[in-house]
């Protein structure tokens, strides 16, 4: 490392602490934008994800997983006599009216599984117990969404859409993308609080026997019943999540500020290492001026702007860090995936050697005469 460049960050301190307020800004900028567009893809299809399955059984052309249409259970037994499949559950997600004792009303997904196996259940349980379920009338919501829906403790009773709810038990961090919060129940508790036939379903979630070809057991399902698609966990997932992220235009929203925030990021990160690189260009010249040859000058640079990229991206992950965690009391999470955080290293690394390189080209058309002028 050239001694001038740590000599020239560290000789003007202001100058060091404005061009890193400058590179924090910009990386905190970018870490929130973009963490927020991770977390609302992860929040659209999360209850996808967690369910432990390989396949999903829904209506024919059903687009995502809100959108599923009820259809007769004897599907279920057609499923389960198909060679491949394991086991197979019955499920229900559909949108209901949570109506508190004062009267308030608020939208919510009725999330019905069978609470004797578990799978498509509620996760990261905090209050209660997944068996608790089992009982009539008995629902879990998430502790996010308490205020939302008038909840204080467990035991509260409530009614969906006129039939009466009592809570069980509380999960932590399970969102929801349309801020409707998820209501985990007993399947047939599920099918009166969103008042669908007994003899109905809304999707069937399946576990292939170890070793099964997935895709030859899709087609098999898809041949044997009638008017279904039977989709592998990451595709229904995949499907859902370019439904809400693109299709509405509210990921796309997200993901043009996150652009809009490297953009931003860019330009501070550019101003400031310019000015500082300008604040010394007399140095520079007294250095051309004395014969020392423009690679080293290049490098005295580029050094300055690496030490800044690493000590601005060092104190933005402490402010950033600080940002997630207060994300996650709120309805919308910002998300910082170790790849991720990798990944604005490396951006911010190029972003200053970038904007050092733009500086360098202002040094190299340096008149070295410029050190005996006043």
């Amino acid at each position: 490392m050239p001694p001038l460049a740590r000599r020239n960050l560290l000789h003007d301190k202001v100058r060091l602490t404005v061009t890193l307020t400058g590179i924090v800004f910009a990386v905190v900028l970018i870490v929130v934008e973009l963490g927020l567009f991770v977390g609302f893809t992860v929040t659209t299809s999360s209850i996808i994800d967690r369910s432990n399955v390989d396949l999903w059984v829904v209506s024919k052309h059903t687009p995502y997983i809100e959108q599923g249409s009820a259809f007769s259970e004897r599907k279920l037994y057609q499923v389960l006599a198909t060679p491949g499949v394991a086991s197979a559950e019955k499920y229900i997600v559909r949108f209901a009216q949570w109506k508190t004792p004062d009267g308030a009303e608020e939208s919510v997904q009725a999330v019905g599984f069978n609470p004797y196996t578990g799978v498509g259940g509620p996760w990261n349980v905090v209050t209660g117990n997944v068996a608790d379920l089992k009982t009539p009338d008995a629902v879990m919501v998430d502790e996010l969404y308490k205020k939302k829906l008038g909840v204080n403790g467990v035991g509260e009773v409530f009614e969906i859409n006129g039939r009466r709810a009592r809570v069980v038990g509380f999960t932590r961090g399970i969102r929801a993308f349309t801020t409707t919060p998820y209501v985990f129940t007993s399947f047939k508790n599920a099918q009166g609080f969103t008042r669908i036939d007994e003899d109905q379903t809304f999707f069937i979630l399946v576990r292939a026997v170890p070793g099964t070809n997935l895709p030859v057991l899709q087609h098999d399902l898809e041949a044997r019943v009638r008017d279904i698609d039977a989709l592998t966990t990451r595709q229904f997932s995949s499907m859902t999540r370019i439904y809400w992220m693109f299709t509405t235009g509210a990921g796309v929203a997200v993901l043009i500020a996150a652009l809009l925030g490297l953009v931003v990021g860019v330009v501070v990160v550019a101003q400031t290492i310019y000015a500082t690189t300008v604040d010394h260009i007399r140095e520079f010249g007294t250095l051309k001026a004395m014969g020392a040859p423009n690679r080293y000058i290049y490098k005295v640079i580029i050094t300055q702007a690496g030490i800044s990229a690493v000590a601005g991206y060092g104190l933005a992950m402490v402010v950033s860090i600080f940002i997630v965690r207060a994300s996650q009391s709120g309805g919308a999470a910002i998300l910082l995936p170790w790849p991720m955080a990798v990944g604005i290293f490396f951006l911010t690394v190029l972003m200053c050697v970038s904007a050092a390189i733009v500086s360098i080209n202002k040094v190299t058309h340096l008149d070295p005469a410029i050190v005996f002028k006043g």
